[in-house]
């Protein structure tokens, strides 16, 4: 009797033991599985949802040729940076569709989602620099006056414009406005909303002088004949042009980079700006 209780024990005993090896497997299984859902979760990346959406989003201003200008009377948007977001957008098999900002508006409007990249002679700053990544550099620029072509020799430094009587006239929220506040403290200093209208406000003679990036200066005396800019080889600061793009998301950045790098090395890039500034 003692022997014949024996013997379903042991067999008990080699069923769990045989069972033992299925059970430890069990949690490589799960594991492997919890990995998957890991990386499922992963955040997505630009580089593969603008494909998949087929629209790569553009916040731009629209107010500042020559890089980016929206035509008030048809709402189509031209400038070099609108030819590169063409270029940007094809080669992720995607076409741009541009969303309109300010200069203050510009860095929310990227960090909310709004767009996926600024473009438009977006300027690199420290400040900017900490909320938003930026592209490789498109180009290098500076504030410099533009003047009535009367009064070049009168606004050439900085303590030439910035005395009592001159009357100086900036557009709102960016860099200029920046610069603008820095330096000018005895001249009578005016903040005109429009900066597409900006320059008309020189040539009447209401205003006296504008402190803008070279580029623009080059770009308006060209169409302005009353208009000169002066030094813009030798500007007052130094700053480059470059596309501000959402911070976190390496692969589009490196992807944009590359992108940049490419069509500034190329000649495509020198190629869209010859176009507006010769």
């Amino acid at each position: 009797m003692k022997r014949a209780a024996t013997l379903p024990a042991l067999a008990c005993l080699l069923v769990a033991t045989a069972a033992a090896p299925a059970a430890s497997s069990a949690p490589a299984a799960g594991s492997a599985a919890a990995a998957a859902a890991q990386r499922d979760r992963r955040p997505a990346t630009l580089l593969d949802e603008v494909p998949r959406r087929g629209v790569l989003r553009v916040c731009t201003t629209g107010d500042y040729r020559p890089f980016s200008y929206r035509d008030p009377a048809t709402g189509d948007y031209r400038g070099v940076d609108i030819d590169m977001a063409r270029d940007l957008a094809k080669s992720l098999d995607a076409t741009p569709r541009y969303v309109p900002t300010t200069w203050s508006g510009l860095v929310g409007d990227l960090t909310a989602g709004r767009c996926d990249i600024g473009m438009g002679g977006v300027s690199i700053t420290l400040a900017r620099a900490r909320s938003v990544a930026f592209s490789e550099p498109t180009r290098t620029d500076g504030k410099t006056p533009v003047v009535r072509c009367a009064d070049q020799d009168a606004y050439r430094t900085l303590d030439q414009i910035d005395r009592p009587g001159v009357r100086v006239v900036v557009n709102p929220g960016g860099t200029n406005e920046q610069f603008a506040r820095a330096h000018v403290k005895r001249a009578t200093l005016t903040v005109h909303p429009d900066n597409t209208t900006i320059f008309d406000e020189i040539i009447a003679g209401r205003q006296d002088v504008m402190m803008t990036d070279a580029s623009e200066t080059r770009y308006q005396a060209k169409i302005h004949p009353e208009l000169c800019a002066v030094h813009p080889d030798q500007p007052f600061t130094f700053s480059e042009k470059a596309y501000a793009l959402p911070r976190g998301d390496a692969q589009f950045t490196a992807y944009v980079n590359q992108w940049v790098h490419l069509a500034t090395h190329d000649g495509t890039y020198r190629r869209y700006e010859d176009a507006w500034m010769k």
